[in-house]
């Protein structure tokens, strides 16, 4: 892994944890035993199935109960102290391990959720749901760490979405980040997440239904014609950053790869360092367009496990509803009800401000 450090470990309570040491890192080899006394995990949940859509919808009560905006000294994605009983036992770089309040787990052994529709319908929530820290400091995003670092959380979402895919009640494998309140986030340390759903999205059905309509090179002619156009926002030798013909958000950035891959671990080494470059670079140029940091949601979008391997490309769609200074994009009568998006700026007046803040970044 380039120099990083793979080292796992179990927390009291027998959840996963694994630390991903950066290339170079000093820090020991031993790390601290999580000694607190943890209540048992909950039960895994229950998906019920919306008959009119086919989605399927996890009832996760369990998650009410997860901690909201606590103070800084008792961030519970920082190192354990004495006075701070947090998740995490010992000092790290990035760290990987199962969230207590889980929308989708702790079972992982199936079954996926059935086919079809139906009245009723209910399946087991199995899969499961994964925060990734990156950093132990108590503030800030992705976008501040240093390219060694994202480098080293790049490796954790590789191997991550490696061994989450082979869980037998795992369909696709999802990382993400949620950055800053406007967005809903609840913890203001710099970290992401990762859901392994036993069921394809229905953002993804509906790319698997466009590549059956429009054929199996639709990324490779969606990247095309986005090349030649006005849109691109960054461009490098193996990865070109975009704002799509049809942006939905007054930010949306769509990144892919040049090269067919499914996901991130199929990755080579080259489009790995590069994409630690890019990604930091995007990211300082959406806090660039105002004075304050920009809330956003970073999606990885990856082809599921079983289906859609040698079409569905790995693309990373970063959207924000900010739309001025200190106004937000709301999703108010149609497109929360009916999903019929109004869009608030044109795609390539987006384009154009992103691109100057980028090269600000």
């Amino acid at each position: 892994m380039t120099g990083v450090t793979r080292r796992t470990a179990r927390m009291a309570d027998g959840r996963e944890l694994i630390y991903f040491d950066d290339a170079g890192s000093t820090l020991p080899a031993e790390r601290r035993l999580d000694e607190r006394r943890l209540d048992p995990r909950p039960a895994t949940a229950t998906m019920r199935q919306d008959v009119l859509t086919g989605d399927w919808i996890s009832v996760a009560s369990g998650r009410n109960n997860r901690v909201f905006l606590p103070p800084a000294h008792l961030d519970p994605l920082a190192p354990q102290t004495p006075e701070n009983p947090s998740e995490i036992p010992d000092l790290y770089d990035v760290v990987v391990f199962e969230n207590k309040s889980p929308s989708f787990g702790p079972d992982t052994d199936g079954p996926l959720a059935p086919a079809g529709r139906g009245f009723d319908r209910t399946s087991p929530s199995v899969g499961r749901c994964e925060v990734v820290c990156f950093s132990p400091e108590s503030t800030g995003s992705l976008g501040t760490q240093s390219v060694t670092r994202i480098r080293t959380v790049i490796e954790a979402w590789a191997d991550r979405t490696r061994e989450l895919s082979a869980l037998p009640g795992v369909a696709q494998v999802f990382p993400f980040e949620n950055r800053g309140e406007a967005i809903g986030v609840t913890l203001g340390h710099p970290h992401g997440q990762i859901y392994a759903y036993p069921f394809v999205t229905p953002r993804t059905r509906s790319t698997l239904d466009a590549i059956r309509e429009l054929g199996p090179d639709l990324f490779a002619r969606i990247l095309e014609r986005e090349q030649a156009g006005p849109r691109v926002v960054l461009a490098g030798e193996h990865w070109t950053a975009f704002v799509p013909f049809a942006a939905r958000w007054p930010i949306e950035l769509h990144l892919l790869p040049h090269r067919q891959v499914p996901d991130i671990d199929a990755l080579d080494e080259a489009e790995r360092a590069e994409l630690a470059v890019v990604f930091k670079r995007l990211l300082q140029g959406v806090d660039a367009l105002y004075d304050t940091p920009t809330p956003y949601i970073a999606a990885w979008h990856q082809a599921p496990v079983r289906e859609g391997r040698d079409e569905v490309r790995l693309m990373l769609q970063l959207t924000s509803p900010r739309r001025g200074a200190d106004r937000l994009k709301f999703l108010a009568g149609s497109e929360a009800a009916m999903g019929a998006w109004v869009a608030d700026i044109v795609p390539e007046d987006a384009a154009a401000r992103l691109r100057e803040a980028v090269a600000q970044g």
